[in-house]
Formats: structure tokens, sequence, C-alpha cells
């Protein structure tokens, strides 16, 4: 009886070890699985939902990528707005572990005006309806492409619950990447890290790397600041922000003429010898004859067209001769006092600082739960196909679906491109090298500081990309802009210069003005004198 007893134990020990060992296989399995995957490879009718709502009038089609066999989602016509939702069969948790956001998107025709990224929804809980799915249904993030005008940017926006106020917040990614410009399939990523990490890959390459609580990162910021300007604090009345100001001892010398004419006759021109005074500039043209339908009542007196004297070609030139105007040497324009430090200068007014009523800390932002995908778009363009939306709980599995789902068709993508530029004529070292130096000066568009030109220089870029005639130009164009920016930083504006010996300082510069010291002084004094200084008539190409 002792000896039965002891089987069903040994048994019951065996297979609670067997379930455990079981259990931690499936544990790992399914951290390793993709949570979500859609690879459009079926039909997506009745699995995706268009939305019935009137201002989404964008027919989505199923359609094979150009070149492949590969199937996807695509925006089939120009001009309109599209919405299409795919509810999960399980709500994705944000907030423990990883998460990982991916999809490819191929811009067949470019993309000069448009949205082509995707939208990750709450639960239907936060009131929305798949059927009445738009811009206002609520999301956790938005995540893609997104070109128009001075946009140009792979969007990451976190929509985050304020803890304080309860209110739904849009965060942008600061300074986030550029969309690439080209036609090839591109796979954009996106990594939700347990430490508040979130990198944005294109291709597989990191572009970009933020932390969710960092006021450098994301615009507003999630975690608001620790202090505020006093809103009702006021500048005083005799508060005095001036550095410089005129010197009050300053007199004008007696001999400054304020009067003087920026420019008089050149006394010591004279007319050139064979000078034709009697000669028009211009004549009649003999040739030129009186139109048959012409009607004298109708349309007025004829005249002949005019056209230039020969006799004016020959000779230095032709009627009444005027010498030629030269600087006034005595002119110095408007007189102003040299500039002194202010005794009385404070700095620079700012209201001080209080403790701001709305802030709170956060350890963690508060992820709302994934419950279904969007897409919806307004674009000017068609030929854009999404496929393969991937939700993986491991970077891992997102790089693995890249290398089998996206790779082979890019590097044949890639290749039929080669092979077209040397169709046209353009060698592979060359195309391979301005492709590189293209490819940096997009990573380089990337540093903040130059976040004011970005719109410009991508612009430059692109069409440096469409018209390799002026690739050259376009390189030491950009090149120029970034050195004007980091020369600007590093050296600062420039401060208006004093003379001394005349007591007079002309106006300050623009910061963005790039002439001499000299150039402009000279056309400030031009503004300043224009309504003294005597008309200068414009010179003729017969003047001497």
């Amino acid at each position: 009886m002792e000896g039965r007893r002891k089987i069903p134990k040994l048994l019951i020990a065996v297979l609670l070890i067997a379930f455990f060992f079981a259990f931690q296989i499936c544990a790992s399995a399914s951290d390793s699985d993709a949570i979500y995957y859609e690879s459009f490879e079926e039909p997506f009718d009745g699995r995706w939902i268009v939305s019935q709502k009137d201002e989404y009038q964008g027919v989505w089609k199923h359609s094979k990528s150009e070149g492949h066999d590969d199937y996807g989602l695509l925006v089939s016509e120009k001009a309109r707005k599209y919405a299409i939702v795919k509810e999960l069969d399980h709500v994705v948790n944000l907030k423990d572990g990883t998460v990982v956001l991916q999809f490819e998107v191929r811009l067949q025709d470019g993309l000069e005006c448009g949205g082509a990224y995707l939208k990750y929804l709450r639960p239907q809980e936060a009131g929305w309806l798949a059927k009445e799915f738009d811009n206002d249904s609520p999301y956790s993030i938005m995540f893609g492409p997104d070109k128009c005008g001075s946009t140009n940017k792979v969007h990451f926006i976190l929509k985050h619950k304020n803890p304080k106020s309860g209110e739904y917040v849009e965060h942008h990614l600061k300074y986030p990447p550029s969309v690439p410009s080209d036609k090839l399939s591109h796979v954009y990523t996106a990594i939700l890290r347990p430490d508040n990490e979130v990198s944005i890959l294109i291709d597989g390459e990191e572009k970009k790397k933020a932390n969710f609580l960092s006021a450098e990162d994301f615009e507003p910021p999630l975690v608001p600041a620790k202090t505020i300007p006093d809103p009702n604090d006021k500048k005083p009345e005799d508060w005095d922000e001036r550095d410089k100001i005129p010197d009050p001892d300053a007199v004008k010398p007696d001999d400054w003429d304020e009067d003087a004419p920026m420019e008089i006759e050149d006394e010591e021109a004279v007319k050139p010898e064979g000078w034709l005074d009697d000669e028009p500039e211009e004549i009649d043209d003999p040739d030129a004859s009186k139109p048959e339908d012409w009607d004298d009542e109708e349309d007025g007196e004829w005249e002949p067209p005019k056209i230039d004297n020969p006799k004016c070609e020959a000779a230095p030139g032709c009627g009444e001769w005027k010498r030629p105007t030269k600087r006034n040497p005595a002119y110095k324009g408007k007189w102003h006092a040299s500039l002194i430090d202010n005794p009385n200068y404070k700095g620079i007014w700012k209201p001080q600082e209080i403790p701001n009523p709305d802030y709170f800390e956060l350890e963690k932002p508060d992820f709302e739960p994934i419950a279904a995908i969007g897409i919806e778009i307004w674009t000017m363009q068609d030929g854009i196909l999404f496929d393969n939306i991937l939700i993986a709980g491991d970077e891992k599995v997102a790089e693995s679906y890249r290398l089998t789902t996206w790779k082979p068709k890019f590097e044949a993508e890639k290749e039929k491109q080669k092979a077209e530029e040397a169709a046209a004529g353009e060698s592979d070292g060359l195309s391979g090298f301005k492709k590189k130096v293209f490819d940096l000066l997009y990573k380089i568009v990337d540093i903040p500081f130059l976040e004011a030109y970005k719109p410009k220089i991508i612009d430059l870029i692109e069409k440096g990309e469409q018209q390799p005639d002026i690739t050259i130009g376009v390189i030491v164009s950009v090149v120029l802009i970034i050195l004007t920016v980091f020369f600007r930083l590093l050296f600062g504006g420039k401060k208006a210069a004093v003379n001394t010996e005349t007591n007079r300082v002309p106006p300050a510069e623009p910061s963005d003005n790039q002439g001499t010291s000299v150039e402009n002084e000279d056309e400030d004094e031009k503004e300043e004198d224009a309504a003294a200084a005597p008309p200068r008539r414009r010179s003729t190409r017969r003047e001497n």
C-alpha cells in the first residue's frame, strides 16, 4: 500500500516539472512572436474597415508592389482623403516591456504633398466607431512619414493624459528624421523601451533616439517645468534695457554739413569728340508700314515704331550730352552721437519665476493601450503602398521581419535603379558617389541647429537628386548655408562700428546681412538721405 501511494506523488512531481518547463517554453515563444502582423497577401475586405464618412472618398486597393509579386494596401487616387482601420484581436499594453511598431511604405510616384503614417488607436471605450473612423478618433501613437511644403518628417506623436487636468495632449518628437525622397520601399520602426527611451529607425538604421521624459526631446514636454514666469509680474516703468546710449556730451563738428548731396557733377568730365548733339538716340523705323486694317478713327493716328539710331552706333553718343556724376567727397550724411555704456542699464527684464501649479512628477509615461491600427491621411499623390504592418515585443523579431520581407525587395529595387541610371548615361561610380553625398546631406540636415533652415536645405537636396546637372551647385549651396549658420552661432551678430573721429555711428545692420560694414554703411546713409539728395539721372550706354 505504501509503495502504491508513492507512485502518484512521483507522477505529480514529474508532471509539475514538465508543465513548468512547457510553460517557460511557451512564454519564451510568445515573447518572441509577433503580437500582430499584416502582410496584405490576402484581400483586406472584411478584415479592414473603410470609413463610411463622406469626406473620405479615396479608394483603397489590394495591389502588387511595382516589380514584385508582393501585395500591399494601395492609395489609388490623387487629391483624396483616405481612412481605413483594423481592430486587433487583443489589446496591446505599452506599459510593460519593449514594444516595436513597424511597417513598410513605398512611394511609387514620390511624395510631394501627403501623409503615409499610421495611427495606433485606443480602445473604442474612448469614444469612436470603426465605420466612423476619422481624424478625431482617439489614438495613443501616430507614427510615419509626412511631407508637404516645409513639413518633411517621420512623425512620432504620443497622445498622453495629463494626470492633473485629465486632458489628452499631443507630444511631438523634436527634430524627427526626414522622409527618404526616392521611390523605393522603406521600412519604418519605432522601438518603445521600458527605460523610457524611444528609437526611430529607417531601413533598420537608427535615425533618432529620445527619452519620453526629456524636455529636450518632446514638445510640449510630458513633464512640465517646475517653475514658470509669473504672469502677474510687470516690468517697472523705470527699467532701462538699453546697454548703449548716445553720448549726451557729444557735439556735432562745425564743419559737418548734413545737407551736402551724396553725388555731384564731375566738373573734370569732357564731352567726347564726335558726339552727335543733333542726332536723336532713336528714330522711326524706315521699314515699318501702316497696317492695311488700321483705322485712324478707331485706332488713332498711326506712328511707326522706334529703332536705335544707326548713326549713334559708330559715334561716342547722341543727343544732349550731360556731365556724369561722381561721389561727393564732402558728403557725410546725417550726424549721430557716438554710443557709450548706459549707466542706468539693468539688463533685459524677465518676470520672476514662481512654482508651476500644473507641475507633476512622472516616472514612466502613462501609455494608453492599442486596440486598433488606422490609416487616416490626406494626400495629393497616388501610388502610396502600405505593407507588412507589425507589432512585436522583441527588437530581434522586428529585425527578422525586415530581413525577410523588406530587404529583398529593397535590394531588387536598388539594382533596377542602378540599371536605369546606367542606361541614362550615368556611371556607376558617379552615381554611387552622389548617393553617398546626398545620404550624408540628409543626415546633416537633421542636426538641431539647422532646424530653421531644414525646409530650404531639403528642397535643394531634392532638386539635386532630380536634376543631375545641378548636383554640384546644390552641394555648394547646402555647404554655404551650413557654414553661414555655424559662423553665426560661433561669432554672433556684428556690432555697430563707432567712428571716433567724426562721432558718427552707422545704424546696426541686420544679422543676416553678409555684406561688408562699409557697404552697409553706405546703404544706410543712402536710405536716410534719399529725400535730401538730388535724384541721380540714369546713365545711358552712350554716356562716357
